[in-house]
């Protein structure tokens, strides 16, 4: 990687003791964002119930996961208009402002009436405010980790750029403990009608102290220096993504650093708490308790890597992450499925589910407002067997074939699609001939070992720690000073939104098509290989060393 220019004269380097409150500083404050971001995904199945309507959960939880996308996908414009900025005007007047909006998007979520109240404009508004949350958060990253980086020394910067990187973690666990709290001090339908907004709303009161933090901040001394040298970059998006140099380095950063972080953190973080709640059928209580426990384990590991990473570069923990991740998650999540619901794992390898229907007649069923009806043979199996969480194989029949799921030798045929006394019928011996072959409607806390469930999440965790805590220091290093802030944030959030952000509702549409519970895993493992030799061939190897020139200098 390439060294951050030094402040030189005029800009004198920062003591030890405020390295250590910036990044105090700036860390509490991206936690806090994190917090309010990740709050929606820590109460979805309330979303889902609230803002979406139709006859089939498994549809509704899958458009509210989209909708947890949609943050993700503005992301990228806001990294734009934020790091544009923070680049001309500041790093610290742009922060304070994401978190502002961070704030008031989340606050307002807790408001919005229910689709049962105001129909469509339920989630048209509760989407309209995510995206304002991905906007802000676009600008919090960059700016926050350059803020970090300009105050840290060579040497030291991948150490105190990794306790950024546990803002998201720390921010996601806060959410998942804050839901645990307030889903046991009431019942289930107490906290699906209102409770789950107070967890919003009170999100007001750690905005207050976030900005009371910012407040007090300085300038970055190097920003600073560049203002009165008047060497500011006067376009910076056009910098970034016309000026070649920098435009490749954005490449590198997005395809080579960001993205495989990106799939093997949303895969270890938080598709497992999908994957246990909504397919292992563990109580979302539980699965909150154990992903927020391994989080926290391997918290360390990724300030250690961050630690490393000034020692020996990030180029070595990036490829070994990516070889790592490509063929163990597949062996982690088989492992997590039996430890979490061994009875589900055992009954899916004795007694296998098929569907065997024309092809003709197997949609693809994406139902998110429950408007669309699926009345064929196939749509209908396939319908029931989401509904009771059975994984299942589909084998292609002959045209115009009655649609048949074998629930191992048992044959259970769909006579005529469409009426409801036959759906009914259908449905009542589906359901018990699965009850009969072992298929558990939840997981058995009993059963359950959740010290080697604990470990595997935390495996799944270290795996993605070896790139996510060197991170922002190998892409704060990459960029030149004048278009740090627009270039990290675009190269992250890019890299974040389309890729890892997509994941969770990429894999539960995967599953639902094709039955197999580990479909989505698929996905992760082909964009990790692939970034593999991305990074092979583009990323240096060894500590920052080379100086990184200023944008006139590399456009020239």
């Amino acid at each position: 990687m390439r060294n951050l220019p030094n402040a030189g004269p005029g800009a004198a380097e920062p003591t030890i003791e405020l390295q250590r409150r910036v990044m105090i500083a700036a860390t509490v404050g991206t936690v806090i964002e994190w917090y309010d971001f990740f709050m929606y995904i820590s109460v979805a199945s309330a979303i889902s119930v609230n803002f979406f309507s139709g006859d089939n959960p498994v549809w509704a939880n899958v458009f509210a996961l989209l909708t947890f996308g949609t943050g993700y996908l503005v992301r990228p414009f806001g990294a734009l208009v934020f790091g544009r900025i923070g680049d001309m005007i500041g790093r610290k007047q742009t922060f304070l402002t994401t978190i502002l909006m961070m704030g008031f998007a989340t606050v307002a979520v807790g408001l919005v009436p229910s689709y049962a109240s105001i129909g469509l404009w339920a989630p048209s508004i509760l989407i309209l405010l995510r995206m304002i949350q991905g906007l802000a958060l676009g600008g919090e990253y960059g700016g926050a980790a350059t803020y970090i980086a300009e105050h840290a020394p060579q040497g030291r910067r991948g150490w105190l750029t990794s306790w950024l990187q546990t803002s998201a973690p720390i921010g996601f666990v806060l959410s998942m403990l804050s839901v645990y709290l307030m889903r046991a001090s009431m019942t289930p339908e107490a906290f699906n009608d209102w409770g789950w907004r107070i967890l919003f709303i009170s999100s007001v009161l750690p905005l207050a102290i976030s900005v009371w933090i910012r407040l007090k901040l300085q300038e970055s001394p190097l920003f600073l220096k560049m203002k009165n040298e008047g060497t500011l970059s006067k376009s910076p998006i056009s910098d970034t993504l016309r000026a070649w140099p920098n435009l490749k380095r954005v490449l590198i950063a997005m395809f080579a650093m960001v993205v495989p972080q990106s799939v093997l953190l949303v895969g270890a973080q938080i598709y497992s708490l999908v994957f246990l709640t909504g397919t292992a059928k563990v109580d979302p209580q539980i699965a909150s308790l154990l992903v927020g426990a391994a989080l926290m384990l391997t918290l360390p590991v990724m300030i250690f890597f961050g630690w490393l990473s000034d020692r020996y570069g990030t180029k070595i923990f990036i490829l070994a992450a990516c070889v790592i991740g490509t063929f163990t998650y597949l062996p982690l999540y088989k492992a997590l499925t039996f430890y979490a619901n061994p009875a589900l794992y055992t009954a899916q390898a004795v007694v296998p589910v098929t569907v065997a229907a024309d092809a003709s007649e197997c949609s693809f069923q994406f139902n998110p407002v429950g408007t669309a009806k699926f009345t064929t043979g196939c749509d209908i199996a396939k319908n029931a067997l989401i509904r009771f969480g059975a994984p299942y194989s589909t084998r292609s029949e002959a045209k115009g074939a009655v649609a048949t799921v074998f629930v191992g030798a048992r044959a259970i045929p769909v006579a005529t699609a469409g009426h409801a006394p036959d759906v009914a019928a259908f449905t009542g011996k589906l359901k018990l001939a699965l009850e009969e072959a072992g298929y558990p409607n939840r997981a058995d806390p009993g059963a359950m070992n959740f010290g080697m469930i604990i470990l595997v999440l935390a495996a799944l965790s270290t795996v993605a720690g070896m790139i996510f805590g060197p991170l922002a220091s190998a892409m704060t290093d990459l960029f030149p000073p004048q278009v740090r802030y627009t270039s990290v944030s675009f190269s992250y959030h890019v890299g974040n939104g389309y890729f890892g952000g997509l994941l969770p509702a990429i894999a539960a549409a995967f599953q639902i098509a094709s039955g197999d519970i580990y479909a989505g895993l698929y996905y992760l493992m082909v964009v990790s290989a692939i970034s593999f030799f991305l990074g092979l061939f583009w990323l240096r190897s060894g500590p920052a060393a080379a100086k990184v020139p200023s944008v006139a200098t590399a456009a020239a």
